[in-house]
Formats: structure tokens, sequence, C-alpha cells
């Protein structure tokens, strides 16, 4: 009986640990396990984001990207260090069931829990044609990452003129709206992003693609846990 009873422990204990150890695909990796010290604030696994409620797929509030992205972006949080900066990651790797998820909860034009928040000046109904919801991202593919630069001591946010994932022209790089000082410290992050080999999206101060990222054509769906 005693027997009986350590080989199914035995046998649960491994399972479940065989389970935890693979739930990542070879090329990727808990970005935190790449960079202790990196802040990460992952809003889809929570209430604070465009929805209001936690996405599908989002079971932890941890970053994960390809192997190659978070080694990149080491690099980015180790020169930021030394002028007293940090990162902070709101969104990296996003699984495709979670993108699915996006686009369910855009066709149901009723359910605007967040909009004053994130998309006070835009129709729910319009967030497909103006690009803000789309069936795929590239957030998918694993080296897509969505960051602020936060002071290292205090670990405020330096102001960057708008919220992450606000649905706005303010969000977007050239924008008119936001201040000089505003203006400045967006450069500041796209220009150490773009030296260790990370592009800008034109319309979001926020997301930035690992230029040679290794799954360009791929779109993951393993869940975030």
């Amino acid at each position: 009986m005693k027997f009986s009873i350590l080989f199914l422990f035995l046998t649960f204990f491994f399972a479940n640990n065989t389970k935890q150890a693979s739930v990542l695909p070879e090329d990727f990796v808990y970005v935190k396990q790449v960079i202790p010290d990196i802040l990460e604030e992952i809003r889809y696994a929570g209430k604070h984001n465009f929805m209001g409620r936690p996405v599908n797929a989002y079971h932890e509030p941890k970053a994960i990207l390809s192997k190659p992205a978070a080694t990149a972006l080491k690099k980015v949080q180790e020169e930021l260090l030394q002028e007293g900066y940090c990162l902070k990651i709101f969104d990296a790797y996003r699984p495709q069931s979670a993108v699915d998820n996006f686009v369910s909860w855009a066709k149901i034009e009723t359910d605007t829990l967040a909009k004053q928040e994130f998309y006070p000046e835009v129709r729910k109904k319009n967030l497909f044609s103006k690009g803000y919801i789309a069936t795929r991202s590239g957030h998918s593919r694993g080296s897509t990452v969505d960051l602020t630069i936060v002071d290292a001591g205090t670990e405020e946010e330096l102001d960057m003129g708008s919220p992450f994932d606000f649905f706005g022209s303010i969000s977007h790089h050239n924008s008119q709206k936001v201040s000089r000082k505003q203006k400045a410290n967006r450069q500041l992050l796209k220009n150490v992003m773009s030296r260790h080999g990370f592009r800008s999206y034109s319309e979001e101060w926020w997301h930035y693609t690992l230029r040679d990222e290794p799954y360009p054509e791929t779109y993951f769906d393993f869940p975030v846990e």
C-alpha cells in the first residue's frame, strides 16, 4: 500500500514538473531569467488594459520572448542602467488565442468597460478600420515587445505623453500633441532600442520588434504561464 502511494506521488510529481519545464518552445525564454532586474507589468494578465479584464491565454503575468530578442533587450537594459534608468515591459510574446480574444471583444460594441482610459475618442466599431485591432499580431512571432523607461531608483515611468495602449494619434511617434520633454523621452527609448537591433512602430511609441527576428512568418499559440 505504501509503495503504491509513493509510486503515484512520484508519477504525479515528475509529470507535472516535466510539463512546466516544456511549456516554452526551445528558442523561447522568460525575460526575467535573462534580465533579472527588468520590471514587468504584464497588463493583459490583469484588468488594467483596454478590455478591462484578463485576456485569454495570459495565465501568469510573465514576459516571454525569443532568445535572440531577450539577449538584445538585455543590452538595452545594461546601457540604460548606466544612465540611471531601467526598462519596464507591458507585453512581450502574445499567444494567437489572445489576439483572437481581442477580435471577438472588438465585435461587441456594447462592451466598453475601459473606453474612457484607452480609447475615449474612437468608436469601438472603428477599431478594425483604424488598425488598432487585427487578426494577427507581430507579438505572436515572439520577438516584439511593448515597453517604457523608468527611473531606476524610484521606478517612476518617464512621461511619454500618452499611456501604454492608448488608441489615438497622440501615441504616434511623430505626434505634435506631445511636449518637447515627452518627445525627448520617446526618442531616448527609440535610440537605445535601435542601437541594439530593434525597429520601432510609427503609431505606437512603446512597440518594438527585433529586426532579425527568428520567426518572421510563424505565429505561436502556447499560453503565457
